[in-house]
């Protein structure tokens, strides 16, 4: 990664493609970032190394066919946890935020000048929206999900 970010500083017009034995995403994600325009495993035979080469060289972006999978796999799963929070209304937003914090059905209905039971039903509808069980889950997904993101 240090040496595609090296190459890319001081040429940057030079398409570089990472050939590794690693199929993580967050590899990927990191090459990508530090500037390489494919990524593929060693496992890679002759015939598709030669094809990735020219399609990097002319400007085209390549990526190893498994690790495709995983990366495509990733944006939908992020884009649908994205979806689920922005199905929020602010008031439910403020109350995740206030359960991954930790607080109480009591501790939030004092906090927002609502009726324990008012709670409760909001409580039951963010779990619904977000296809979560329970509390616990909710307050993973909350931090999970970025709590500036849950600010109202």
């Amino acid at each position: 990664m240090d040496a595609c970010r090296e190459i890319k500083n001081f040429l940057s017009s030079t398409n570089l493609i990472m050939l590794t034995s690693f199929d993580d995403e967050d590899e990927v994600y990191e090459s990508i970032l530090a500037g390489a325009s494919g990524y593929v495993l060693k496992e890679i035979d002759s015939q598709h190394l030669i094809q990735t080469i020219e399609t990097v060289a002319a400007g085209k972006s390549a990526l190893d066919p498994s690790i495709t999978d995983k990366v495509l796999k990733n944006i939908r799963k992020n884009a649908a946890e994205k979806e689920g929070l922005s199905q929020l209304t602010s008031q439910e937003k403020q109350i995740l935020s206030l359960i991954a914090k930790g607080r109480t059905n009591r501790e939030i209905a004092v906090t927002m000048i609502l009726s324990e039971k008012t709670i409760r039903n909001y409580v039951s509808l963010i779990l619904e929206k977000l296809n979560l069980h329970n509390r616990t889950e909710a307050a993973a997904y909350a931090l999970q999900h970025h709590p500036e993101r849950l600010k109202h």
